[in-house]
């Protein structure tokens, strides 16, 4: 009984301490978290939920697991008051921050399950991997002598193992198809990085792209060094690709948007009610104040995404093109718990320059906030901007040219591109929801990686001459069909053309990938993009690109 009651204790106290640092914290010291008033209520409720715990561990009829009590009242807690601050466990804090910040500490190499078996895709450049000589198409048999081969090894598992820290030794057995028996190889971790750029080249002979995917602790270095090297190609006007973006952190957006707006313009203010308003200005001395500039938004481009957008839209600084964003315009500040887990707390809005709050409507259950996508989907706006519906009190103009943008619900953008129903059909996005288009190809690579090596000696080649025929579009809708996966039987005959083509091109473009890196991936996506062909056709007629930059949408 001594050993139960000392671990109630500890959980007990966990629980009281996670409150009290919630409300009282002093990181919050400064600002009125509680009023006067409410204190002898707080403290009502903190001894009501005590004594409720206390009660439990000593009266419950069974064994009960104190870890999974304290973190399920955190998270119901959190639930009830918006549906962005979130308890995250001390396991998945690190890699939810890896990403963010910059790297994480292992042996650099991507790759994917193919045959039971951990398969090389490639190593990433000047990795200990790299170095240590291993190549694409190379398998992984075992690591640290542990066999890592069947059909219940995951990429998980196999992460868990090639994970750790920095210094330390890893013994990879390889298997690589041209010698006959397996080596050993010893890789020793190191700091990996995860950029936040996935993707830089022109798109013409003046117009450079920039891709990217979130916004982290190396988004703005990333930045500078892409752009100086767009610029030394000749570049003069600028497409960001920000769709899918989620967001990140709060300061690379800031510094992101600095990168485009002049000395002391307002890019962001963050306000609570226990947040008093803060507003971040731009600074001098910043890359790409004058050049044309388009922006790339859709509604999976969130948080960090639509500041960035916000700014450059209520400046007039550039276009925005694409559709709504998501509509999330609440700032989490983590705070770290005492055994090492963390909650990511809403302590504030964030308002454009205009003074647009972008978060969308949520009530109760959260129900239709998280079915979002779908309602615009069954609402008609993905394929019309008449069904994007605005209240009269959203409506706002921007700080030079006087134009309405529009608060309350993500970032609307200034030229609406719709989905492309007919390439991106049901039959389309139920064959990649499968997953077997990735498999496919990574086992096309596996078997003809040296012809295709041989024929297409540079990516510029391959993407010219390189093309999908219907001979293996055939062969994988009917393994596909054969593995049962899709909700229907997909026949060549039977499918709409421009969905056998929008296959093809992501077929070209996964194989580019497994070739090479993300970067030709998009530069073969991109080619067909309705996205990227608007903003060319924009930035390249500088009369339609300033018109659209004066008249409302």
């Amino acid at each position: 009984m001594k050993m139960i009651s000392n671990t109630l204790r500890h959980s007990k106290y966990k629980l009281l301490i996670i409150l009290s640092f919630i409300l009282f914290t002093p990181a919050l010291a400064q600002q009125p978290a509680i009023k006067k008033g409410d204190q002898v209520n707080v403290q009502l409720q903190l001894q009501k939920l005590s004594e409720a715990f206390n009660a439990i561990g000593k009266y419950y009829v069974d064994t009960i697991n104190y870890d999974t009590i304290v973190e399920t009242a955190i998270n119901e807690m959190l639930k009830k008051l918006d549906p962005h601050s979130i308890y995250i466990n001390k396991k998945d804090v690190n890699a939810m921050n890896s990403p963010l910040q910059g790297s994480f500490e292992g042996i650099g190499i991507y790759y994917n399950i193919l045959n039971d078996t951990a398969l090389i895709i490639s190593p990433i450049a000047g990795s200990p991997s790299d170095k240590a000589g291993i190549l694409p198409g190379d398998r992984i048999i075992k690591i640290n002598s542990v066999d890592i081969t069947g059909t219940t090894i995951t990429i998980q598992k196999i992460k868990e193992h090639i994970v750790g820290k920095m210094g330390e030794p890893v013994e990879l057995t390889v298997k690589r198809i041209e010698l006959p028996e397996p080596f050993t190889v010893t890789v020793i971790r190191d700091k990996i990085p995860i950029y936040s750029i996935e993707a830089v080249y022109m798109l013409t002979n003046n117009i450079g792209y920039i891709r990217l995917n979130r916004f982290s602790a190396t988004s703005l270095q990333e930045f500078r060094s892409s752009l100086s090297r767009l610029q030394s190609e000749g570049m003069e006007s600028l497409v960001l690709d920000l769709q899918g973006n989620s967001g990140g952190y709060l300061n690379a957006a800031i510094e992101l948007s600095d990168e485009f707006l002049e000395n002391k313009e307002l890019i962001v203010y963050t306000e609570g009610i226990s947040s008093p308003r803060r507003n971040y200005y731009g600074k001098s001395n910043d890359m790409f104040e004058k050049g044309k500039l388009v922006l790339i938004i859709d509604e999976g481009s969130a948080s960090a995404s639509e500041i960035l957008a916000g700014a450059i839209q209520d400046w007039d600084r550039g276009l925005i093109i694409g559709r709504r964003s998501f509509g999330k315009g609440l700032v989490q500040r983590p705070f770290t718990l005492p055994d090492g887990s963390m909650i990511r707390l809403t302590t504030a809005r964030y308002y454009t320059p205009t003074g647009r709050s972008i978060q969308k409507p949520y009530v109760a259950d959260y129900g239709d906030y998280r079915n979002d996508l779908l309602n615009r989907w069954n609402t008609g706006e993905l394929i019309s901007a008449d069904s994007i519906k605005v209240e009269v009190s959203q409506i706002f103009y921007t700080l030079n040219k006087k134009r309405k943008v529009y608060g309350g619900g993500g970032i609307i953008p200034d030229v609406f591109i719709p989905i492309d129903t007919s390439a991106f059909s049901n039959s389309y996005l139920n064959i990649l929801k499968t997953g077997y288009l990735n498999k496919f190809v990574l086992a096309y690579v596996d078997k003809n990686r040296k012809f295709i090596k041989d024929n297409y000696t540079k990516f510029s080649v391959f993407q010219k001459e390189f093309e999908v025929s219907d001979p293996i579009m055939e062969q994988f809708l009917t393994e596909l069909n054969a593995q049962k996966l899709a909700p229907k039987q997909y026949l060549p005959e039977t499918m709409n053309r421009a969905t056998l083509q929008q296959l093809k091109i992501q077929f070209k473009a996964v194989l580019a990938r497994d070739l090479w890196t993300n970067q030709e991936f998009y530069e073969i996506i991109n080619h067909s993009s309705p996205e990227i062909l608007q903003a060319i056709e924009l930035l390249n007629n500088s009369k339609l690109y300033k018109k659209s930059l004066t008249s409302d949408h």
